[in-house]
């Protein structure tokens, strides 16, 4: 027992056995030296799915090679100068120049290029770093949904917060005597898809009508019927209650057609009173969100959209901005 003790101690103690001693510690670091870039490495991995943006831009500069940029369609979509498919339609047009030349599909944007539509410079450069924006309006009616209006009627865009770049797109359009949930942002590429026919983001809508409907008019308006400008029906109706003449009813349709509902409705020649967007997709008009207010996506509800959406966020995830205090401005209702 005795004998066996000496043995055990030496390879701790310094003292016992020298040899040892010195091969110990160096063996030591080498095993930390193969262990550290590995706890390095899953570090950045567990930030990459937090904030995927920021991974890509660590995993660039850190590589030393140059950049080889974005997709021009990418960049200007995201900015909000129009779709992907509307500017690549541009580049077959020759209406965009890069450095001079004639924009060729495929080419991409890098730090110090002169990027000109139709002979007028873009300053691209502001897209590329902008986080994506998104809010919940609730539109109340007699608001129009245009930058200008002619009648001088109050503007939906007048009542959201400044941006410093690029500018609020619209996902849909509500017709003024619509009320409720509109979503509005600064990715132009998110808007796209939201809208895009293809995606038949489900949109469901508070209806108020005037009377009693019949459960075959119900039935018909669910199996389709014909307007001016093609078939369309409700994917779903459902009776929300009411007293009286007003019976109040949720419908949901698949498609963005100009005064869709409305026209559905008037087709079987039932009178709308009241009708207010409640849902489009997965966005919920919030219950306490007053009219002409906003309120703004978490980060976390912008994954689930992009999600949603079919899109990847790769955007660089600025964590200094804070988002403004939801907020009413003064104006008649």
């Amino acid at each position: 027992m005795n004998s066996k003790k000496p043995t055990n101690d030496s390879t701790k103690q310094p003292g016992s056995s020298p040899k040892k001693t010195n091969k110990s510690p160096k063996q030591q670091r080498k095993n930390q030296e193969r262990q550290e870039p590995k706890a390095t490495t899953y570090k950045l991995a567990a930030s990459s799915l937090k904030q995927p943006g920021e991974a890509k831009i660590a995993k660039k500069s850190a590589s030393g090679q140059p950049d080889a940029g974005e997709r021009i369609q990418k960049v200007l979509a995201r900015g909000g100068i129009g779709s992907r498919r509307e500017i690549e339609r541009w580049i077959d047009e020759g209406r965009l120049k890069l450095n001079g030349d004639l924009v060729k599909l495929g080419d991409r944007l890098k730090a110090g290029d002169h990027l000109q539509l139709n002979e007028r410079v873009v300053h691209w450069e502001k897209f590329a770093v902008q986080p994506t924006r998104v809010l919940i309006y609730h539109k109340p009616t007699g608001e129009v949904v245009t930058r200008r209006d002619p009648e001088g009627r109050p503007l939906v865009f007048t009542q959201l917060p400044d941006l410093i770049t690029a500018r609020w797109i619209s996902v849909g359009r509500l017709d003024i005597n619509t009320s409720g949930l509109l979503l509005v942002t600064n990715n132009g590429e998110l808007a796209n898809r939201l809208m895009h026919p293809s995606t038949e983001v489900e949109r469901e809508y508070a209806v108020r009508i005037l009377g009693d409907v019949s459960e075959a008019t119900l039935e018909k308006l669910k199996q389709g019927v014909e307007l001016e400008d093609g078939k369309a029906k409700f994917d779903a109706i459902r009776f929300f209650g009411g007293e009286g003449a007003n019976k109040w009813y949720h419908v949901i349709v698949s498609e963005g057609r100009n005064r869709l509902v409305r026209r559905l409705w008037e087709s079987q020649e039932v009178v709308v009173s009241r009708l207010m967007r409640v849902r489009y997709g997965p966005v919920v008009l919030p219950e306490r969100l007053k009219a002409r207010t906003f309120y703004e996506l978490t980060d976390k509800e912008l994954d689930l959209l992009f999600e949603f959406a079919g899109l990847e966020r790769s955007e660089p995830v600025m964590t200094t901005y804070k988002p403004e205090p939801k907020r009413q401005r003064p104006g008649k209702r």
